[in-house]
């Protein structure tokens, strides 16, 4: 969201939402301002990204929508660190090319680079990777702004515990203006594609996520085959053999055009979309390329879905998803999008999904015209049952009382949220659902009846 109209709206178009008012801040200071101004009126805050979240998190219904497109820039690089601060509104896709002329790159990246920053990290976006953690991983220090306009630099050495948290902070803990990565040299990815049958790609699972650097594999339902992507850092002077632009401009129009054809020629016809996906898991594998790593972690979704995601233990992964092939078999729920599976290692942030465990992440996805409900509760069903964590900002029917148990260190964020938010000046629906009413609040619903 770029301009000044109140009206909301997420990039599935599932979600849509009239702001009370917007505000486009430049800077730290003008945050502080629109906060303080927001909470003398009475009104919340939400601060909006680029509309990519598939959860509710980020709806500002009611509130002062915070548009942080103006704040954009890359404001120090240090080269000889590989320390690199920013303002929270900068997208990865516009970030990844300013790192790259410093010699630098994001040592892991997701496969979509429409987020910003902050919103990326506040939900605990991730890669895949099993020796590497999610994006929030790489953040060595922010700045935020809290509900009472106070600003807080923050990093393992100050305000450790608010850092600690606001990593993946959901929102919840203020507004993040600023965030200082920690960058790593820039590195050349061989990037290979292979069609493997699913069951032996299950018997091997183990070997190919450690034999690979980063190592994903898509599988269609209603196929018994899986599209693996490995994915190896190279040395710094490997020769590239990139994709030709005008290549990869026709192979993504292409896939595009024939994509939405076929998506919507399944949600007219659902009896045919078996077949539909069998042929559209044929135009799925890639060619093989060498290229600077933002380019191959990153590509483009043209076409409109629906997703969630869960994060389980990375021992549990097998189990789950021959349960979850089952699941689709027995249901007949008709399924047009790939199942994505990824691989995270374990870290130390409190709301993270992937905290002190190994995780493997199952993402499913519908196509934006066609039902998702009774496919979505199967999957979080099956995923909840082994000790899955959702994504934040993936979709999800968790409340506090369900993810509480999910989440050692739980009660430790809401409490340091009650204590920096104490009236909800952050809360929106969203929020008061997963992490509770803030203590001197009433609830968003209550508040905009």
């Amino acid at each position: 969201m770029t301009d000044d109209s109140p009206a909301w709206r997420n990039w599935s178009g599932r979600l849509s939402a009239e702001a009370a008012r917007v505000a486009r801040p430049s800077s730290t200071d003008e945050v502080a301002e629109a906060i303080t101004s927001a909470a003398a009126d009475g009104l919340r805050v939400k601060a909006a990204g680029s509309g990519h979240s598939f959860s509710e998190i980020a709806s500002p219904a009611g509130a002062v929508s915070l548009r942080l497109d103006r704040m954009d820039r890359v404001l120090e690089v240090d080269a000889d660190t590989g320390r690199v601060r920013v303002q929270g509104g900068i997208p990865l896709h516009q970030l990844n090319p300013e790192l790259q002329r410093h010699g630098l790159a994001m040592a892991n990246l997701g496969d979509i680079d429409r987020q910003t920053i902050t919103g990326a990290t506040a939900t605990g976006t991730h890669g895949t990777g099993a020796r590497f953690g999610s994006l929030s991983t790489q953040i060595a220090g922010l700045t935020i702004v809290a509900a009472d306009g106070t600003v807080k630099n923050c990093s393992a050495q100050e305000n450790p515990e608010l850092f600690t948290a606001a990593r993946v902070g959901l929102g919840a803990l203020g507004v993040v203006t600023e965030v200082t990565l920690q960058c790593v040299p820039a590195f050349p990815l061989h990037s290979r594609e292979v069609s493997l049958p699913l069951e032996r790609l299950l018997d091997e699972l183990d070997g190919l996520v450690a034999s690979n650097d980063h190592f994903e594999f898509f599988w269609f339902p209603h196929t018994r085959t899986a599209i693996t992507r490995r994915w190896n850092q190279m040395p710094a002077d490997t020769a590239l053999r990139p994709v030709s632009d005008r290549r990869k401009a026709l192979g993504e129009a292409f896939e595009t055009v024939a994509g939405n054809a076929l998506f919507t020629l399944a949600s007219a016809l659902p009896q045919l979309t078996p077949t539909i996906t069998r042929g559209v898991s044929q135009l799925f594998a890639g060619p093989e390329q060498i290229d600077v790593s933002h380019k191959v972690f990153a590509s483009r979704r043209d076409i409109r879905f629906n997703e969630g995601e869960y994060g389980v233990p990375r021992d549990n992964i097998v189990a789950v998803l021959r349960e979850i092939v089952d699941w689709i078999r027995t249901s007949d729920e008709k399924v047009t999008f790939p199942l994505e599976v990824r691989f995270v290692a374990p870290d130390d942030i409190p709301l993270s999904p992937s905290y002190q465990r190994p995780s493997a992440y199952v993402a499913f996805h519908q196509y934006h015209r066609m039902g998702y409900r009774r496919f979505f509760d199967g999957m979080e069903d099956i995923l909840g049952a082994a000790a899955g964590r959702p994504h934040w900002g993936k979709m999800h029917r968790l409340d506090a009382a369900a993810l509480r148990p999910r989440y050692p260190r739980f009660d430790e964020f809401v409490a340091l949220r009650d204590q920096l938010d104490p009236t909800g000046v952050f809360a929106n629906a969203y929020l008061d659902r997963v992490i509770g009413v803030a203590p001197h609040a009433s609830p968003v619903e209550e508040r905009q009846r």
